[in-house]
């Protein structure tokens, strides 16, 4: 399945609860990551969750629906 075309939340099978903590585990690593400045690699690695982030968020705002 394309991640563009993702299934919302309730269809995946995944329980809200998972939604919930891989969310709260991509805040805490952007928090404890963030500082000033970054090296490229780092950049990259922050914009991917940032992106895992948002895709989640949606995952649960259909969910709720």
């Amino acid at each position: 399945m394309s991640a563009l075309n993702a299934d919302p939340a309730h269809n995946t099978g995944l329980p809200s609860a998972i939604l919930y903590e891989i969310h709260d585990s991509l805040v805490l690593a952007l928090d404890a990551s963030e500082r000033p400045t970054y090296s490229q690699p780092e950049r990259e690695a922050r914009s991917y969750m940032r992106h895992a982030l948002r895709d989640t968020r949606r995952l649960i705002g259909e969910s709720r629906a």
